[in-house]
């Protein structure tokens, strides 16, 4: 009997749970309730995006947006994650006046709970006690390399929030709390000293780019660390890519003071506002880009102005009259950006004219120099070399037009000279961009949105002039600079695009393209499902098909594919699958160009044969160590093998030319 009656109290007990337990209370947590949550009207739910750590990275759900900002759907919430968020469980919090059930679990008003969850997964939100859903909750997780998370509910001291109070003026700057959540869940609360906009034409689109200055010094997803940064949007391209490719394979050939950059996702106050490329700001000093020169190297120790000093300046018609340090040289506007100088400083007047008659020397000698000898002494040919081939090959539309950057300096011997670098800006290249009609028609360009023809050589100038003002014109048209260009091109570019072409490559200054795109995939998506359109007006080019290029290095052979491969742009993948064929195709036509330019023999890329070259086939017949492009070089006669009979075509062939 007593057994009997065990029973019935344990069937009861299961009945009741079953009954009354379907809904379980959330675990506890000692994450700390967002604090830029100001007064009762932010209603919501919101999400932590760090496990274990009391942070400042909470997003708020969230609609889907129209680029005007209206709800396209308000049922319908969206948890946008940062990729560093737990996999399997969520901190919560619960802003209503009322508890909520999520995933069957309860949250209590104004508490935070923990609550289990899977990515991608949607779930009713519904007050306890009622049957109906209030919300509709769908979760993504992204796959960027990390997040940053800016907070000031009170930016202007009267109460308005931070992103509509730097939206509103871009000089318009704040502090803010901030929290840096990298894809291994890492965390860092460091502070921000300020955030401002920036940008010229970029910052008059919807989604905004900023800089940001950080209280001490911080590390992104592996960047070195530093405190200046700017958050690039990268709105006018879709595939969200092309900034950071350029970038990364400036700092692969050698160009100097390559900018670091990081895909990141955004977040101010709670709202996500995309994906975005966090880049190492350009600024002088030991902990900046360009790291070899001091701001105020412009003065000798008694405090008078020196002979000769170092200088950063950037060729930019958009400078803001009365705050830029502007001044005009060889028909371009100069902004210096180190010395950084004020009109009410000492020796504001004589930086500015020693700036100015620098780069008129420049831009003359890179017009009328006749030798190699003569032009090395005003500036570094490889630099601006390699500059002029990734503005060619991303057929940039801002070629030589604005963020040009160079920096005067001493080089290893001590001479004064310029450097080309470090390269920034390029979303209107990498056939982006329809250009304008008018400037085409004027510089005689018909196919600036194809991959094939050349475009520095004519940006800049009329059909019927000779000359232009724009230095990468310059650069295109000096015989020594196209000499140089396509050894570099073969011994340094095609290496790298190599590289960039081979899979699973994560490490190193230029990375595979698959990882590129592992590192976007689902960070694109949450940007354009929560507000950002993929089509961003008349400016872009068709990006639905094209017939793709193919260069064959052994067999000297240039193929255009008969048919076109097509690309839904409909999809992030479609564009971005447009961008790396696009630029592959590029690099096709410019190995078939280049080819013919290359001076056959020159295995070590130094743009002369001589008996270095003779020396170096030797040394890879005997299997030293080398180079693909050199040994594919070293096959002098062509018979697919490197021997002594390679190393003797060489030699007769540079004794002929001595001989000369």
């Amino acid at each position: 009997m007593k057994k009997f009656l065990s029973g019935i109290l344990a069937i009861l007990m299961v009945c009741s749970a079953f009954i009354f337990g379907t809904v379980a209370n959330a675990e506890e947590t000692t994450v700390s309730i967002p604090s830029f949550i100001t007064n009762d009207n932010n209603e919501g739910l919101y999400v932590h995006g760090a496990l274990g750590e009391d942070t400042e990275a909470w997003q708020c759900w969230q609609e889907v947006l129209t680029e005007e900002g209206e709800k396209t759907d308000p049922f319908v919430k969206y948890f946008f994650l940062p990729s560093g968020a737990p996999d399997e469980q969520l901190d919560i919090y619960n802003n209503f006046d009322y508890d909520v059930v999520v995933n069957d679990t309860t949250i209590k008003s104004k508490s935070v709970g923990a609550v289990k969850y899977t990515d991608g997964e949607s779930y009713n939100v519904k007050a306890v006690d009622e049957e109906s859903a209030i919300a509709k909750l769908s979760i993504m997780k992204s796959s960027a390399e990390s997040a940053i998370y800016v907070n000031n509910p009170d930016a202007d001291g009267g109460g308005t929030d931070l992103y509509s109070y730097l939206c509103t003026d871009k000089s318009n700057s704040a502090k803010a709390t901030g929290a840096i959540v990298d894809a291994d869940g890492k965390v860092d609360n460091t502070g921000i000293k300020k955030i401002k906009g920036r940008g010229n034409t970029t910052w008059y689109k919807d989604k905004k780019p900023f800089n940001i200055t950080y209280d001490s010094n911080v590390s992104v997803g592996g960047m070195g660390a530093g405190k200046k940064f700017s958050l690039l949007a990268n709105y006018q391209d879709a595939s969200l890519a092309r900034n950071r490719i350029l970038y990364d394979l400036s700092d692969a050939v050698g160009l100097p003071y390559a900018s670091d950059s990081r895909f990141v996702d955004f977040y101010v106050n709670g709202v996500y506002y995309g994906s975005y490329q966090f880049a190492q700001k350009i600024e002088v000093g030991s902990k900046y880009v360009v790291n070899d020169i001091d701001d105020g190297a412009y003065l000798l120790e008694n405090g008078t102005l020196a002979e000769d000093f170092p200088f950063l300046m950037e060729i930019d018609p958009s400078y803001n009259p009365g705050d830029d340090y502007h001044v005009s040289a060889s028909s371009n506007d100069i902004t210096i950006k180190a010395p950084e100088l004020t009109p009410d400083m000492d020796f504001y007047s004589e930086v500015g004219d020693y700036v100015k008659d620098k780069f008129n020397k420049l831009a003359s000698a890179i017009t009328n120099t006749a030798s190699e000898e003569s032009l090395s002494k005003i500036m570094d040919i490889d630099s601006f070399t390699k500059l002029y081939l990734i503005n060619e090959l991303g057929k940039n539309w801002d070629s030589g037009v604005s963020s040009v950057y160079m920096v005067y300096k001493q080089d290893s011997q001590g001479n004064w000279k310029f450097f080309a670098s470090p390269v920034w800006d390029y979303d209107n290249s990498l056939g982006n961009a329809v250009g304008v009609e008018s400037e085409l028609r004027s510089c005689g360009v018909s196919d600036y949105e194809e991959y094939s023809g050349w475009w520095c050589k004519y940006k800049g100038k009329r059909a019927s002039s000779r000359s232009s003002s724009n230095i990468m014109n310059k650069c295109a048209n000096c015989s020594v600079i196209q000499k140089r260009a396509a050894s570099i091109w073969f011994n340094e570019f095609i290496p790298a695009l190599d590289t960039f072409n081979s899979a699973g490559v994560t490490d190193g200054e230029i990375l595979s393209k698959d990882v590129y795109y592992s590192y976007l995939e689902t960070s694109a998506h949450m940007n354009y499902t929560s507000r950002w359109l993929l089509n961003t007006g008349s400016w872009i080019a068709d990006h639905t098909n094209l017939k793709k290029a193919q260069y064959n290095f052994e067999e000297n052979s240039y193929t255009v594919d008969n048919e076109p491969t097509y690309y839904d742009t409909e999809t992030f993948k479609g564009e971005y699958d447009f961008t790396v064929d696009w630029m592959n195709s590029r690099v096709a036509w410019l190995s078939n160009q280049f080819r013919v330019l290359y001076v056959d023999g020159d295995v070590d890329g130094n743009g002369k044969v001589d008996i270095n070259d003779a020396t170096l086939v030797q040394r890879i017949a005997l299997c030293m160590n080398s180079t693909e492009i050199q040994r594919k070089l070293s096959d002098i006669n062509f018979d697919g093998k490197i021997n002594i009979m390679d190393v003797t075509v060489l030699q007769k062939r540079i004794a002929k030319a001595d001989k000369v």
